[in-house]
């Protein structure tokens, strides 16, 4: 049985001998479960899937908005998954308090950060090389709405306001790469659809 404590000693063990490369953790993360059992995989998949939920805030989504420059449902899901790769420390306190990510990812670059998609399916990927059978189905499924009152990812100064620390490292290339969005949508103002 696997529990959290070494769900969270895997994801950070992975990580280290990745140097923090997303894609590469995910190819460690696969390589370690199929040498687990399958009913560990089931654990680390459930595991996995109860954090990803937990992350489904609009709070840390309008976080990782301002840090990615935008971020659509799938650049969110992705992030989510970047998130729980950074290990418990980042991953609790993003989902405390997402303005902390200023804080707690100092060396963030939007370039080669924030998606980790492949991490989502290493469970997926892992337990059909231990069974040749698809991952069973977990019983969950994602709340149609984040947690939390929606608000306007793209009015800056409530942006800016929600999150100073996080609008203090990435606020002006937010800036800017909005009003290159909005140059080349002139009819519509944000929000709209």
């Amino acid at each position: 049985m696997m529990y959290e404590t070494d769900f969270w000693q895997l994801i950070d063990e992975t990580r280290d001998a990745a140097d923090g490369d997303p894609d590469e953790q995910a190819d460690a993360v696969v390589d370690r479960l199929a040498q687990l059992t399958p009913d560990d995989v089931l654990d680390f998949a459930r595991l996995f899937e109860a954090r990803f939920q937990r992350a489904y805030t609009t709070e840390l989504w309008g976080a990782a908005y301002l840090m990615l420059g935008g971020a659509s449902e799938d650049a969110f899901d992705y992030f989510r998954c970047w998130l729980i790769g950074q290990g418990r420390e980042v991953f609790e306190g993003a989902v405390h308090q997402p303005d902390e990510l200023a804080v707690l990812v100092p060396d963030f670059d939007e370039e080669e950060d924030g998606d980790a998609e492949d991490l989502g399916y290493a469970a997926d990927e892992a337990y059909e090389q231990l069974t040749g059978l698809p991952l069973p189905d977990l019983g969950t499924s994602q709340p149609r709405a984040p947690e939390g009152a929606p608000f306007d990812f793209e009015d800056t100064g409530l942006m800016a306001k929600r999150y100073p620390r996080l609008w203090e490292r990435f606020g002006e290339e937010f800036e800017e790469e909005l009003g290159e969005e909005l140059a080349e949508e002139p009819g519509e103002a944000p929000g709209e659809d």
